[in-house]
């Protein structure tokens, strides 16, 4: 098609202004995000930059795009369609203060997922970093490498990455009710779940997903109390990927112990 922006691909809206929207829309294929357009990609592999893979709003277009115009970014970023075996989406133990609980990956041997590996240059990935609050001893998320074999990273073109990075949530995430985590089903789903099976929960922010949204958005304490009514409503578990992130440092992006193995 000609006209190559969001708007005209269906992927203008972000789940920062709509956060029942959450995760957003994703693109169908592999494009280069260059402002508000979606281009085709003249290659899968970007040698000069760090792979980092989105399980969340970091897939959508119109996040980034927003993420990026926060810091006045212009760079493109590239967004390649991957098939990744061993990870999984699961639901994020925390409340945002943008008004939704977050995706989080979680360790899933043999599960196979079509993904999105976003490769960053140090200007963009200290952007990324710094909205998951991977530097903050308080943050919400900590960047791991994630090397293969243990997962695997497949392109359309039969390239096979070394690894990439992911960003691990710091307050584990939610459980099915078995112990094993739970997956995300999208955020009108996930919050009307979460509101029925908690009066507690409904107290805090409401009965219904347009109420948690709009309680979240509006008081950032809620959004903490949320969070710890979680681990004392004992629904957080592990995500099984804690120990990439305690065994690597991030340090500032493109330095030392942050930059990544060999892409290929």
């Amino acid at each position: 098609m000609s006209d190559r922006t969001l708007e005209a691909l269906g992927l203008a809206e972000a789940p920062r202004d709509h956060p029942l929207l959450y995760p957003g829309a994703w693109p169908s294929d592999s494009g280069l995000l260059d402002g508000d357009r979606l281009l085709p990609l003249d290659r899968l592999v970007h040698e000069d930059r760090v792979p980092v893979l989105a399980v969340g709003s970091n897939a959508s277009p119109a996040q980034l795009r927003h993420k990026m115009a926060e810091y006045g970014i212009v760079s493109p970023i590239p967004m390649v369609r991957t098939r990744v075996t061993g990870i999984d989406i699961g639901v994020s133990a925390h409340v945002s203060r943008l008004g939704y609980v977050s995706a989080s990956p979680v360790e899933a041997p043999g599960v196979v997922r079509e993904l999105f590996v976003t490769w960053l240059d140090a200007e963009q990935l200290a952007v990324v970093d710094a909205s998951e609050g991977a530097h903050l001893a308080a943050g919400n998320y900590r960047r791991a490498w994630l090397p293969s074999p243990e997962v695997r990273f497949e392109l359309a073109d039969g390239t096979a990455l070394s690894g990439a990075y992911v960003y691990v949530n710091t307050h584990g995430v939610l459980h099915d009710g078995t112990g094993a985590p739970r997956g995300h089903p999208g955020q009108r789903p996930l919050l009307t779940e979460l509101l029925v099976g908690s009066a507690r929960l409904r107290e805090l922010f409401g009965v219904t997903p347009e109420e948690f949204c709009a309680r979240a958005r509006a008081d950032h304490e809620l959004c903490r109390q949320g969070t710890r009514l979680f681990k004392r409503e004992k629904l957080v578990t592990v995500s099984g990927l804690e120990r990439y992130a305690q065994a690597q440092q991030t340090g500032s992006p493109g330095t030392g112990s942050s930059l990544s193995p060999p892409l290929r």
